[in-house]
């Protein structure tokens, strides 16, 4: 309580004759600035009037130092592009767009006279041909599938487990494999 006193107290001191306190004089005083601040170099700043075409120059010649960036070829599409890291952004941005395609839709469907409601799907489901309802059914399962069993996986990744490239290969034929399967399931036994 005492020490909160105290320091309130330093501190309107300070706000009230901020000079005071914060000079060279004080610094030295306080052991904090040694003989060498008053030898620091300084260096004068001088600024100048540049025309926009001159501008440009000089940011042409400095962007032309600058290095370039790696292409997207030179990365193993093996380990990146069939791996599950993009196939994990296309499902989710696939639910993302699937969602807000259907809420629009379903908003919509009242003024336009379609009829989203589920009776009226159930029904529309239940007409189509066994080949073509197994089809839908696994190309809405699989994607949930995957994207599950590929979180969990970039959830052991984010913790610094299986990141070297055979770990990331092997996991990445077994995430296929098991969401082909657990897609399978989802669609013809659930």
């Amino acid at each position: 309580m005492i020490a909160q006193r105290l320091g309130t107290t330093a501190l309107r001191r300070v706000a009230a004759k901020p000079d005071a306190f914060f000079t060279a004089n004080s610094a030295a005083r306080l052991g904090l600035a040694s003989s060498q601040m008053s030898m620091m170099q300084t260096r004068p700043v001088a600024t100048q009037k540049l025309t926009p075409v001159d501008g440009d120059a000089i940011l042409a010649k400095q962007r032309l130092q600058r290095p370039v960036s790696p292409h997207l070829e030179i990365y193993d599409k093996k380990q990146t592009w069939f791996g599950g890291s993009a196939w994990q952004r296309i499902t989710g941005a696939g639910f993302s767009g699937g969602l807000y395609v259907f809420a629009t839709a379903y908003l919509v469907a009242p003024a336009i006279g379609w009829h989203l409601e589920s009776a009226s799907i159930a029904a529309a489901v239940a007409a189509l041909p066994l080949a073509l309802k197994g089809g839908l059914k696994f190309f809405i399962a699989w994607p949930f599938v995957f994207h599950s069993i590929n979180g969990v996986r970039h959830l052991l990744f984010d913790l610094g487990k299986g990141f070297s490239r055979t770990n990331i290969i092997r996991t990445g034929w077994y995430l296929w494999g098991a969401s082909i399967v657990g897609g399978l399931y989802v669609a013809f036994f659930l």
